[in-house]
């Protein structure tokens, strides 16, 4: 299991273990015929939700450099404060407008109000599998989250599909297609 060790920068220790992995029960109501389904999620948070790919003026071995097993990113400030509201995002996803990418994967979207009155984008990356585990049967990995400004100019087109249609799927092994 992923559990983020804080970052330590010039003396301040920032705290990432809202970050660590958790279990949440998603309860779908009964409509018409169908019966109440209850959904048992594992989630999973990566390093994209609080790091960014180094820029040409960056060094990942320096003192913002974050790694996990895999990479070594530049700790973000904007996307750690911002990652601090994960947890209950995620929890919001039955009542939130999820959408398809062309990439297998899915994101909602929450807009924000800066101190200065402008309104943010922050846009939330996800994939659901089954799990290994015969406890909880689905994971949830959130893969990354940011705010959409010029350096994210490739704007997924907006497929909308159900967070309930994405874990009834994955759950029985039924593909999600990508409408046209």
């Amino acid at each position: 299991m992923i559990c983020w060790r804080p970052f330590i920068y010039e003396g301040l220790s920032y705290d990432l273990s809202h970050l660590h992995p958790l279990e949440y029960s998603f309860e779908q109501a009964a409509q018409g015929d169908k019966p109440a389904r209850n959904y048992l999620v594992q989630v999973i948070f990566s390093l994209h939700c609080f790091t960014r790919g180094a820029g040409e003026t960056d060094d990942p071995s320096g003192a913002l450099g974050y790694s996990d097993s895999r990479e070594t990113r530049i700790f973000d400030f904007d996307r750690y404060e911002k990652s601090r509201q994960l947890p209950e995002i995620v929890r919001s996803l039955p009542e939130s407008p999820c959408f398809h990418t062309q990439h297998g994967n899915f994101f909602t979207v929450r807009r924000f109000n800066t101190v200065t009155g402008q309104e943010e984008t922050y846009e939330v990356y996800f994939t659901a599998s089954r799990s290994s585990s015969k406890v909880i049967p689905l994971n949830l990995f959130v893969q990354s989250a940011y705010v959409r400004d010029r350096q994210h100019a490739n704007r997924p087109s907006r497929k909308k599909i159900g967070f309930f249609t994405i874990l009834h799927n994955v759950m029985h092994g039924r593909p999600i297609k990508v409408p046209k």
